[in-house]
């Protein structure tokens, strides 16, 4: 059997290794008390002091909390104007989220296919899918690696289209050292309860337009007046106006204070992922069976995810059985993503079949991503190694 280099032997198939444990202590129970304490137990201090410190942390003026990232993808586009009948092009290779905001406001979403080695929109695709009902480019950055977005913004300008990036993994990423969160019009980041920062559940919007951040605030919460949220305060007022119809989108305190706790920790724990994930592609590199994620030169790589991909022709079973022989290994694994496209709904509405995008359904179906989280330890890490391997020799053609 082919073993990697320095990885141990694997433990009794008992054990179980979790593909993801939230990186919590202390810091986290500190600061939601507080908020109990505070009596603050919806949005207040704490949301509004988390926004300020994300919008720094990723150079944008302005910065909006919202209860996910879906709710933050489709305020982005209620507030560009994004009406029925507009298209948005988008990926095939996301989460339902993306197709679902741009759905909700009675537009389209237009997809294109991806790069195969990136995962991300391929910009040539793009362009071919732009047409006279384009009203915006919705790029993916997929497990937390940039897009292209010197290419994506070219052809969003020729066009004069706004671009809103879906940056739901891309938490610390950087493109040649400006982080993602202040190229675009608008970002929208996700702390659901698996990202590198996580609130549970949580979302929020950057940019730099003050108007446009006091719009997507005011529909947050229900299209009420400036500073309604401060109306069971000392200093605040009863009286508050609807002025236009909203959403109930708005962040509770006590998820911001989950938010600030893991603030506090955020480069600690990338600097682990970033660890984990390069010690994956070195113990990995050797085995013919694997292609491995990349990480482009003068580029930050977030490393939400780590997609592994099984190398065509090289074993006698696909993915999904490889799947399940891990998963009786007790390696706890997923997959990122099953194309939209070749969802049951977006088959029966819009007629999609198999062939439609085919480098997104190729590259889909040989992924798998492995567990990668701040906790994880090098013992679970070589286990993890080691099952792959094992199975890759057992199964070889």
């Amino acid at each position: 059997m082919r073993r990697a280099a320095s990885v141990r032997s694997v433990p009794s198939r008992r054990s179980y290794v979790p593909f993801h444990v939230p990186w919590t202590d202390h810091r986290e129970i500190d600061q939601v008390s507080d908020s109990i304490r505070s009596g603050w137990l919806t949005t207040g201090p704490k949301v509004h002091l988390f926004e300020e410190r994300i919008g720094a942390m990723v150079g944008a003026r302005h910065a909006v909390a919202v209860n996910s990232c879906t709710a933050a993808l489709h305020l982005a586009l209620v507030v560009l104007g994004v009406k029925p009948g507009d298209e948005v092009v988008t990926s095939p290779y996301t989460f339902a989220a993306t197709g679902e905001a741009i759905l909700y406001l009675g537009a389209r979403p237009v997809f294109a296919d991806i790069d195969p080695i990136t995962l991300n929109l391929a910009p040539e695709q793009v362009a071919r899918a732009l047409s006279r009902r384009t009203a915006a480019l919705l790029p993916v950055h997929i497990a937390g690696l940039p897009c292209d977005m010197a290419a994506l913004r070219a052809i969003a300008r020729r066009r004069g289209l706004p671009v809103v990036e879906d940056a739901a993994h891309a938490l610390g990423a950087a493109v040649k050292g400006r982080p993602i969160g202040s190229l675009s019009e608008m970002t929208c980041f996700s702390f659901y309860a698996t990202k590198n920062l996580a609130t549970g559940e949580g979302g929020m919007v950057t940019l730099d337009d003050r108007r446009t951040a006091e719009h997507l605030r005011r529909l947050s919460l229900h299209g009420l007046s400036r500073d309604a949220w401060k109306r069971y305060t000392r200093t605040g007022s009863w009286r508050y106006d609807v002025v236009e119809l909203g959403y109930k989108y708005n962040l509770t305190d006590v998820a911001a204070a989950l938010g600030l706790a893991q603030l506090s920790k955020f480069r600690a724990g990338q600097a682990r992922r970033r660890l984990l994930a390069r010690r994956y592609s070195r113990l990995l590199k050797s085995h013919e069976a694997f292609d491995r994620p990349i990480e482009e030169k003068g580029n930050t790589h977030a490393w939400h995810l780590y997609i592994l991909r099984l190398r065509p022709g090289v074993l006698r079973i696909g993915r999904d059985r490889f799947m399940a022989l891990l998963a009786e290994r007790g390696i706890g694994a997923s997959v990122h993503f099953l194309p939209l496209h070749m969802h049951s709904f977006y088959r029966r509405t819009f007629g999609y079949g198999s062939g439609a995008f085919p480098i997104t359904e190729r590259e889909s179906a040989r992924a798998l991503s492995l567990p990668l989280y701040p906790g994880l330890t090098r013992q679970a890490q070589d286990r993890v190694v080691e099952t792959l391997i094992d199975l890759a020799d057992r199964h070889r053609r």
